[in-house]
């Protein structure tokens, strides 16, 4: 039987949880950034959802605070911004955040596709959050996602980038509609938007050859 790594089964179980503790406080009607930029305790709401959490996925649990050693860890983690400030997010490779009413998994529709925006650094919190915002507001598409701090080996370079999906790549009206709000929120130089089809195929960008849809 092979031996489990304890790090990379915290790493697993702390995405799991972060999902699972946005799930049900988005039931409640609440975002975890509200809370945290609200400056809201919320530790309560940890408490008991981690309660829950355990109950279904005990070995996830007992790994997670064999890691962080308490709750307590995981609470002031996420009171710094774990999860919710790029540059601070250090547990996961991606802070997503879903449109109201948009299913976790329609981002990984075929149909879907999403605008490129590649940003350095020392942007990425403050662009963000105008993402962030924008799509909660359903401004924007489907869902948005940013990479984070976390050091990850599939990226080519120090920039980090932002994903704003759309629902549907032919839909062209509706996919110039968030590019025009995107260039409202500051976002004027050209980017690029790459279809499902082409990051499903594992295509990718080189010299010589573009695999974006859609530029403006």
């Amino acid at each position: 039987m092979t031996e489990v790594d304890s790090e990379a089964l915290a790493d697993v179980a702390y995405g799991i949880f972060e999902h699972h503790l946005n799930r049900e406080l988005l039931a409640e009607g609440r975002y975890l950034f509200a809370l945290v930029e609200g400056g809201v305790d919320f530790k309560s709401d940890l408490t008991a959802i981690f309660g829950k959490f355990s109950g279904e996925y005990p070995q996830l649990a007992e790994a997670m605070l064999a890691h962080f050693a308490s709750l307590e860890t995981i609470y002031d983690m996420l009171c710094a911004g774990e999860g919710v400030i790029p540059s601070k997010t250090t547990q996961t490779y991606w802070i997503v955040q879903d449109a109201p009413g948009s299913a976790p998994e329609a981002i990984e529709d075929e149909n879907a596709g999403k605008w490129l925006i590649f940003q350095e650094p020392d942007q990425v919190d403050a662009v963000w959050k105008k993402v962030r915002d924008a799509t909660v507001a359903l401004e924007l598409g489907i869902s948005a996602k940013i990479s984070t701090a976390k050091p990850n080996p599939d990226s080519r370079d120090a920039r980090k980038v932002i994903y704003v999906y759309t629902k549907d790549w032919a839909d062209e009206p509706d996919v110039m509609r968030v590019r025009e709000k995107l260039r409202d929120l500051g976002f004027v130089d050209r980017i690029g938007y790459k279809r499902n089809i082409e990051t499903f195929a594992g295509e990718y960008a080189k010299k010589g050859k573009r695999v974006t849809y859609y530029s403006a």
